[in-house]
């Protein structure tokens, strides 16, 4: 914490992913003083790992969802609408095929094996078309394209395709940057008033005198009114490490892997793939360039065991899209992996879609709690739960709230596209592109009275200059080179190792205030 930071908070959170911040944000724009620790850098662990995501949940229908789906199916355009330059429609191509089969947990698949046995537990196309109606109608759409059918033998999503496939359904859902969604609800919340501690661990967190006194790592001590645990993997370990609570185990631990490789389509919609063992994987368009493959499921032990992409779960995906693809890949082909560890509900249930409990606000006692689960979609309105349970006096307030650099309308990317460019026409079209699709209007905060590339300053390769990352450093608590090539953008795709080293030897020279 700051110096400066007030003698005691009104709210202090534990975590800085994408429920932690969305958290600190709301609070603070309700007036409330907030502080928030994170013992690494902002969505450095599931909140920058997952598959770039918000939806209504299509699968949630197999469990008779309908109230969560069509809660998710609305929230998903409110969040559109907030976060225009980071997040924005996709099409997803799910192709059929008479392998689809559902997971034998689900209640569609005993009522299908109760009244129709001949089906086996697959996943009839009438059957799928059905949920896509839903789909389509639960939540009240408003900007997003309904479902149609495709014919894959003569419409260019079925190019890549292996021929076997020859119909498909093609319906919408949302494409979101998600480290960025969780830095620009952390540059927000500080505008607003928040002090952001990032690299900050919390060792104790006690109730005494009808305060939370709160000790951070290195000595400093702050006091808290309210406390909120929302340290994802870690949550449990805050409870019994810092806390001193023993408490039965609330959460478990799933790891999901996914893999990029070159772009495998001439186009920008995304794939549903559905298996024989009832699971599904995602083909996603990503980055311009490539395709984001995942993701897959396995128990995690510890959230202190960093989750890498095995060769197993690189195996498993690569023979999955396989079974689809026209022209298949193999390991060679994967140029990036990666894995991030959700943590569940822990309610007992064998399988994690079973959405009954998205997530939990768990009491700690008087005066705080305890988040357990939870999604990129739903995070806002799970923020906003939140804070209003801890200060129900206060008024909810994001729901027509844009984020930073989001003051705009869902269709008007490309005009903000142009217009950037013709004020900086130095700046490439992919160039101009990415500024927008990251920092949307507040790009030419930092471009300021820049003329020429040279203005920006040093240029650390694949457009990433001395301005840039100088405002990430400053509004969005960069610290090193990752937290720049891998999380406020994945221009680590385009970037040498020696650049990267480059980069970050710059930032801590930068950060120390000395020669470079």
């Amino acid at each position: 914490m700051p110096p400066d930071a007030p003698q005691i908070y009104d709210l202090f959170v534990i975590g800085g992913g994408v429920n932690g911040c969305g958290i600190a944000r709301d609070a603070a724009g309700r007036g409330l003083r907030v502080g928030l620790a994170e013992q690494g850098d902002l969505a450095s662990a599931t909140s920058s790992a997952s598959s770039k995501l918000f939806h209504g949940g299509l699968r949630y229908l197999e469990y008779f969802e309908f109230r969560l789906v069509r809660e998710s199916l609305a929230e998903r355009e409110v969040l559109l609408r907030a976060m225009p330059h980071i997040s924005w429609p996709m099409r997803f191509v799910l192709p059929l095929s008479p392998e689809m089969r559902f997971p034998t947990d689900t209640p569609a698949a005993r009522m299908l094996g109760r009244w129709m046995p001949w089906l086996r537990g697959r996943r009839p196309g009438w059957m799928i078309r059905l949920g896509l109606f839903l789909y389509d109608h639960l939540g009240g759409r408003q900007i997003l394209p309904g479902t149609r059918a495709v014919d894959l033998r003569h419409d260019p999503a079925g190019v890549g395709l292996h021929p076997s496939y020859r119909r498909a359904f093609e319906y919408s859902d949302c494409w979101v940057d998600d480290a960025r969604l969780v830095v620009l609800n952390a540059r927000d919340a500080a505008e607003r008033g928040a002090d952001i501690a990032t690299r900050t661990r919390v060792v104790a967190a006690q109730r005494r005198g009808g305060l939370w006194r709160i000790t951070l790592e290195g000595g400093a001590e702050v006091q808290a009114r309210h406390l909120v645990n929302a340290a994802g993997p870690w949550v449990d370990r805050v409870v019994r490490d810092a806390m001193g609570q023993t408490a039965p185990r609330s959460i478990r631990l799933v790891r999901g892997s996914h893999i990029v490789t070159r772009r495998l389509f001439d186009h920008d919609r995304a794939y549903f793939l559905q298996g024989p063992d009832g699971r599904i994987i995602f083909l996603l368009p990503f980055q311009g360039d490539f395709t984001l493959i995942g993701t897959t499921d396995a128990a995690h032990d510890s959230p202190d065991t960093p989750p890498v992409c095995t060769e197993a779960e690189r195996d498993y995906l690569i023979a999955f899209a396989n079974r689809y693809l026209r022209h298949p890949i193999g390991p060679e082909d994967v140029i990036h992996s990666f894995a991030g560890v959700r943590s569940l509900v822990d309610d007992g249930a064998a399988s994690d879609t079973a959405a009954t409990r998205d997530y939990v606000l768990k009491p700690l006692g008087d005066g705080g709690f305890s988040v357990l689960g939870g999604k990129i979609t739903s995070y806002r309105k799970l923020s906003e739960a939140a804070v209003t349970r801890l200060f129900p006096g206060t008024a909810p307030w994001t729901s027509d709230t844009p984020l930073p650099g989001g003051d705009f309308g869902v269709d008007q990317v490309d005009a903000q596209v142009k217009a950037l460019h013709a004020d900086y026409p130095f700046l490439t079209p992919q160039w101009t592109r990415r500024l927008i699709r990251a920092y949307g209007t507040s790009a030419r905060d930092w471009l300021g009275p820049a003329r020429a590339a040279a203005d920006l300053g040093h240029d650390f390769g694949a457009t990433l200059t001395e301005a840039e990352v100088r405002w990430m450093m400053t509004r969005e608590f960069a610290r090193r080179a990752d937290d720049v090539v891998w999380r406020r953008s994945k221009l680590g795709l385009r970037m040498g190792a020696d650049q990267i080293a480059a980069l970050d030897e710059w930032m801590q020279a930068e950060a120390q205030g000395g020669p470079r």
